[in-house]
């Protein structure tokens, strides 16, 4: 079973890494970009069999350990 994590800093908080790269993509003329916020991909290959059970065990991992919750928010999706 696989869990993919997806961790975005939250509303509010600034992003100087977005920031950087919507001043980059100004500079290239890809005018249209209004924002950008950068995020990151976590990948999980777990035993687990039960979804429920796998959703519960990374809710915890990214309690503890894979999000800082002051700041980001993080959303997680279980492929069987």
């Amino acid at each position: 079973m696989k869990a993919i994590v997806n961790i975005q800093l939250k509303q509010g908080v600034l992003d100087p890494q977005g920031k950087a790269v919507h001043h980059a993509l100004g500079a290239l003329g890809f005018d249209d970009v209004a924002g950008v916020r950068i995020g990151k991909q976590i990948v999980l290959e777990l035993n687990q069999k039960d979804p429920a059970k796998a959703k519960e065990e990374v809710t915890r991992m990214c309690e503890e350990l894979l999000a800082n919750t002051v700041i980001e928010d993080y959303e997680i999706e279980i492929e069987a």
